[in-house]
Order: C-alpha cells, then structure tokens, then sequence
C-alpha cells in the first residue's frame, strides 16, 4: 500500500506557474492586493474559486461580490492566497470523493469552514499564528482525493463507506484501508511539490503529537481542533463541536473562545437558509 500511495504522489503534475507565483508572493514581507490580483487574473479557475466563496453563507458579506478585486478587499489578502492556491492544487489531483460519499462542493464547503475557524477563533488567541495556519487549515485534507482514489481502485467503497457509518471517524477508517492517516498523505503531497516547511510539518504531525517538533506542537493541535469541526461528512454536528471543546481544553486552550467563533459561524450558515 505504501508504494501504491507513493506512486500516486509521483504521478501529480508538476506545479502550474500561477501556484509557483503565489507562493513567491505570499512569501513577501509587504503585500500589496493589486499585485494579487494581477497574478489571479491569470488563473479563470482561481477567479471563479475565490468569488464563490466571497459570495458563500460562510461569511455573510451584505450585498454580491461580483469583482475579485472586491473579493481580496473583503476576504483579505492571505486568505485570498489560500482559496487561490487550494482551488489550483486540489484541481491538479483531478480525482473524485465517491469513496466518501460527498461532492468537491462539500470538500469547498470544509475547506472554507476550516478556514473560517481560523479566521474568527484563532485571530483571538495569536493573530501571527492566524496567518501561518490559513493555508494548512484550509488544505489540510487534500489527501483525501488519493485516498478515496485508491479505495475506488481497490473496489472497497462499499466496505470504506460502511466503517465510517460504523466509527464516525474518518481518520481511524482511513488508516485502517490505506496504513496512513491523510494528514500523513497531505504532507506527502506537498513535500513533493516542495512547498513550504510550515505547510509540510504543520499538516504532517496532526493526531501525531508524540512524534511532533515542539516548534510546531501548538499549530498542530490548532490544526486537530478544526480539522474534528470541518469533517468533511459531519461539518458542525454536534457530537464534532462537543469533541472539539473536549479537545481544546485537553490542550490548554478557552473553549469559551472557540464556542463563540463556532456559534457565530453557525449563526451565519443558519440565517442564511
């Protein structure tokens, strides 16, 4: 399995310019959003990405956003970077979520929401930390698509689709099929397109904390809280906000915090129907 999952990883293209662009740009000390939008302006894809979520419950925004140059006003410019560099790399593994049972609208919609969290509870702890987290926030489960790309190939949808009707965990499920948890795949992913080493490390050591760099310990367990609150099949549920609080105070952080981001996010979705 573990050649199988290597050789998937081995056979993604090599990364578009637009990708490449963006990182040179988002390691920048200044930003400025003009030159953002030059380099999305390139990218049709990036644009169509980054106005959908601009324009998606998530964030209640009052009137249409209708121009990306509104979009990266609104949305920020890092956050910007994130959905634009998410949108190209999940479109360049060109696979499905069947295995799981869900759309790429609802991966978006996790993406988005993982994002979200960081934006309104981390934002209130470190706002530094809140700028490192939110591209791994929002990528973070890449690693799904070669997941349930090597189910399908396997012919064990049905078998996967029943352990996790059984377990409601998705990480203990995916480790039982492929022998690696998807924040191992995800890491995996991006380190051979050698990205960035908090992108890399931070993702890589979720539900790993014993073998976690002390350097990366706090991102990490940032990173499991929003990753229980983002599942890709329960987003939200209650039994995932409960674990999340049980998780956030096992690692020291004010789950009254995290409780008012959650409702105010909810509050948003919620009003929206």
């Amino acid at each position: 399995m573990k050649q199988l999952i290597v050789d998937k990883i081995d056979s993604l293209p090599p990364l578009p310019n637009s990708v490449l662009e963006l990182e040179e740009f988002r390691k920048m000390p200044s930003k400025e959003p003009l030159d953002l939008l030059k380099i999305i302006e390139k990218d049709p894809l990036i644009i169509t990405t980054v106005l959908r979520v601009a324009n998606s419950a998530m964030f209640g925004f009052v009137s249409e956003v209708e121009t990306p140059s509104r979009a990266i006003s609104l949305l920020g410019v890092n956050f910007t970077i994130s959905i634009a560099l998410g949108s190209v790399i999940q479109n360049l593994i060109q696979t499905d979520l069947s295995a799981y049972e869900v759309s790429t609208d609802d991966f978006m919609f996790s993406c988005n929401l993982a994002s979200n969290l960081i934006n309104t509870w981390v934002a209130k702890i470190d706002k530094d930390l809140k700028e490192d987290l939110l591209l791994p926030a929002f990528l973070q489960e890449t690693g799904k698509f070669i997941i349930s790309d090597i189910i399908t190939e396997n012919k064990q949808k049905e078998e996967f689709q029943e352990q996790i009707a059984i377990t409601k965990n998705l990480s203990s499920v995916e480790k039982e099929f492929v022998g690696y948890s998807c924040a191992r795949i995800t890491a995996n992913i991006f380190k051979h397109w050698n990205l960035s080493h908090n992108l890399i490390f931070s993702i890589g050591f979720v539900e790993d904390l014993e073998n976690c760099p002390k350097e990366y310990l706090k991102k990490v367990k940032i990173l499991e809280i929003i990753k229980i609150l983002a599942d890709i099949k329960n987003p939200l549920s209650d039994s995932n906000i409960q674990r999340a609080l049980n998780k956030a105070e096992e690692y020291g952080f004010e789950s009254e915090t995290l409780e008012k981001a959650i409702e105010s996010i909810k509050y948003k979705l919620e009003n929206d129907l």
